[in-house]
This record gives structure tokens, C-alpha cells and sequence, in this order.
């Protein structure tokens, strides 16, 4: 595949092609309510940390997606440590700071997604190298990224320090994704324990993923690295997701 990377700040006639369904997450982790601050204004505010990936051929639709935002950090920032709310917390301070004016230090990976009929192609590598390009094209010496490790729904009720601890006999991660990141140059920092943190009724739970919910406890839903909290008695649920700290120094 001859491969067409576009920034969507110098292209941003392309910028509806970032709700493509086929780049569109599961239902439910569609409905953290953080990740609008991000999207609402990805193709605008933060257009320059927006890449889209396209065959050459078929200019109409992507074959992948990449976004990151820029963010405040250092001692004179209040902020000397990585959020442990991971990927919600670097796109609350990302909104911040643009609303406050405050220059930007780093750059936060949110994600890099690939059409379903593509992944295992190797475009994840390719798509987490333009990332980091992009990011140091833009000035930044430092990429942070809330890695979703690829492999740990595999097993929700497996806790993500004991996850990201294994490693294989040459050294590198077990898990396929945070494998990537460190062949790329990155280093794991630590875990985010509330990455990502969605709520809902029981009635909206059942309309995103198709599972009854019908007693309280914890409940595994397909794609979730934790399973899902229940209250029956209280009529919602609570899915809390962890990530890990990966830190790339460009």
C-alpha cells in the first residue's frame, strides 16, 4: 500500500473523514464524557496533533487515524508527575491550557486506530513513527503516551501491574502494543489505575454493549481491560479503565 499521511492543519478539508465508522471505537468507550473535550475540537484546535492515514489509491476513505494533544508540564506548571486519571486527565489539561493560554511542553498520544480489515498489516508501527515525526516536526522533545495495552482484554480480572510486569525472554513486554512502543523508542513509566472513567444507567450499559446487566457484581464486557462494576440496586454502572505510562524522548 502506498501509504498518504495528512495533518489535518494543512488539510483540513479532510477532517470529516475522522468519524469514518469503520475507525469508530466500541459503544461504549464511545461515552467517556472527557473525550469530547478532545474531539469536539480535534480537527480544529488541536488539528495539528491530527493525522489521517490513507491508501493512495482510495483517497475517499482512511485506512487509520492518529491523535494526540499538546499539554503543560514541569515544575511551573503545578504538574511534576503524569496523571493517574491518564487519558481523561491529559485531555482536561490539554482544554486547559488552550483556554488559559498557557504554552504547551509536551504531547500526549490519545490513539492510533486502524480499520478493522488492517490491523496486523504493521500500520500501527507506521502510524506510532508519523506520531512521534509529527510531534517533533511541531518543536516537541517529549511524547507521552496512556497506552491501551492490545492484549489485556484478554483478561479483565488480571490486574494491569501484574500485566505490564511480564516480559519476554529477550526483555521486551509480552503484550503486543506496549512491545511496540518500546521497540519505537519508548519507556514505561507507570500505570494509570483511572485512565478512563464511564458511567451509566443500567438501561444505557445494555443499549451500548447488548449484555443483560441484570445483577450487581462485576460484569465482563467484550473489549473492556476491567470488568464492568454493577449496582442492580441503584441502576447504574461504572467501568473504570487502566492504561500505562509510556514516555518517548524525541
Amino acid at each position: 500500500m502506498d501509504l498518504v499521511v495528512v495533518n489535518l492543519a494543512e488539510r483540513p478539508d479532510m477532517a470529516h473523514h475522522l468519524w469514518d465508522p469503520a475507525l469508530d471505537w466500541p459503544r461504549f468507550l464511545q461515552q467517556d464524557p472527557v473525550g469530547d473535550l478532545f474531539f469536539a475540537r480535534a480537527g480544529t484546535t488541536f488539528a495539528a496533533h491530527t493525522l489521517l492515514a490513507f491508501d493512495a489509491e482510495h483517497l475517499d476513505r482512511p485506512v487509520a487515524r492518529s491523535c494526540s494533544v499538546p499539554f503543560a508540564f514541569g515544575a511551573d506548571t503545578g504538574r511534576d508527575e503524569l496523571p493517574d486519571d491518564g487519558w481523561d486527565g491529559v485531555i482536561r489539561w490539554a482544554w486547559l491550557d488552550e483556554v488559559a493560554g498557557r504554552r504547551p511542553t509536551h504531547v500526549s498520544a490519545l490513539e492510533v486506530t486502524i480499520r478493522p480489515d488492517l490491523r496486523g498489516t504493521g500500520l500501527a508501527s507506521v502510524l506510532l513513527e508519523h506520531k512521534r515525526a509529527n510531534a517533533a516536526g511541531l518543536g516537541y522533545r517529549d511524547l507521552v503516551a496512556p497506552v491501551r495495552p492490545s492484549r489485556k482484554a484478554d483478561e479483565p480480572h488480571t490486574p494491569m501491574t501484574e500485566y505490564v510486569s511480564r516480559v519476554r525472554a529477550d526483555g521486551l513486554p509480552t503484550d503486543p502494543w506496549l512491545r511496540l512502543h518500546v521497540r519505537a523508542g519508548g519507556t514505561i513509566r507507570t500505570v494509570c489505575p483511572r485512565a478512563m472513567t464511564i458511567s451509566g444507567s443500567l438501561a444505557e450499559w445494555r443499549s451500548w454493549t447488548g449484555e443483560p446487566f441484570d445483577a450487581s457484581g462485576e460484569v465482563v464486557v467484550p473489549f473492556a481491560l476491567n470488568p464492568v462494576h454493577v449496582s442492580l440496586e441503584h441502576d447504574h454502572a461504572v467501568y473504570v479503565e487502566p492504561a500505562v505510562w509510556v514516555h518517548h524522548s524525541l
